[in-house]
């Protein structure tokens, strides 16, 4: 659905992207992680034709960008640096401007995609008032009315629910899955490392620029060889296992161990009763930190 060879974006001295090969398969709910500045903004820019690569190459839905950027955009829905609205007009009439603007159809039909999209995001039961009103969560919404209009087979979200309370949060995500189950191909640009292992199947990691890593989940947060051991019996358990206990919390102990199985026998074997057993993950937050070196809010030092 979408490849990126050697993609690079520079304004001036400074290098917004540099090099990224991005490979979203179609089917794909690919979150993109990385830093404020790190570059992910830009690299979407660019996917959609509103940016000029410096260098590289780009295919969308097998179609060159920009070159063929008028085939492809009839396809993508997309929600990039928040919603694009007039602040003076209601939010339905936005939305039928936005959808006059495309390919055309019955106004009777136009309704009832507006309506469809509205009814999706939440905002079935919207009113005349302007979007200047809308609070920040409501116009996120909107914008994704907006992407959803001509039922896209490729959705590109930058930050969506950015000003949305935890359950408008979990709307937005099962609608997403909904929307991927159905066919719709989802690359998902977001800071909220939960909201990405929460919805995601696919992750990459932007870093300065760069595209530092890239690929399933399940294989970012494989076992660590250890296992996390729940007992009541924690001091006859440390001292069973002295010297694979890496770490202890009251009844919690973090064992160097392969296999959880093996460890269970040993255990009851000597009679330790054990509550809990699984074998420790890295988590989605330990793979980010691990392969970024900048933090977007760090302000280095210099000469005075």
């Amino acid at each position: 659905m979408i490849v990126t060879r050697d993609l690079t974006k520079t304004y001036r001295r400074v290098t917004a992207v540099r090099g990224v090969g991005l490979q979203v398969r179609e089917g794909d709910r690919y979150g993109l992680l990385g830093p404020n500045g790190s570059g992910k903004t830009t690299l979407i820019r660019m996917l959609l034709g509103l940016v000029y690569a410096t260098r590289g190459e780009i295919e969308v839905l097998g179609l060159p960008v920009p070159e063929r950027v008028r085939d492809v955009l009839p396809q993508v829905g997309a929600l990039v640096e928040g919603p694009g609205a007039y602040p003076h007009l209601s939010g339905r009439t936005n939305l039928a401007l936005l959808d006059a603007a495309g390919p055309g159809g019955a106004r009777r039909d136009r309704r009832r995609r507006i309506g469809e999209a509205l009814e999706r995001v939440g905002l079935a039961g919207i009113d005349r008032r302007p979007v200047g009103a809308y609070s920040l969560g409501m116009r996120q919404r909107l914008g994704l009315a907006a992407a959803l209009l001509r039922r896209p087979r490729l959705l590109v979200l930058d930050e969506p629910t950015n000003g949305l309370d935890p359950r408008g949060i979990r709307e937005i995500r099962d609608l997403l899955t909904e929307l991927n189950a159905a066919g719709t191909t989802v690359l998902l640009s977001s800071h909220l490392l939960a909201e990405i292992e929460a919805f995601c199947t696919r992750v990459g990691v932007m870093d300065r620029g760069r595209l530092v890593l890239q690929d399933e989940l399940a294989a970012l947060r494989a076992p660590t060889g250890r296992v996390l051991l729940d007992t009541p019996d924690g001091d006859r358990a440390y001292a069973l296992l002295n010297g694979r206990v890496e770490h202890r919390d009251g009844q919690r102990l973090t064992v160097r161990h392969d296999t959880p199985h093996d460890l269970n026998a040993q255990l009851v074997g000597a009679g330790v009763r054990v509550t809990g057993l699984a074998p420790e993950q890295r988590s989605l937050e330990q793979v980010v930190m691990d392969a970024t070196t900048t933090s977007s809010d760090r302000v280095e030092g210099g000469p005075a």
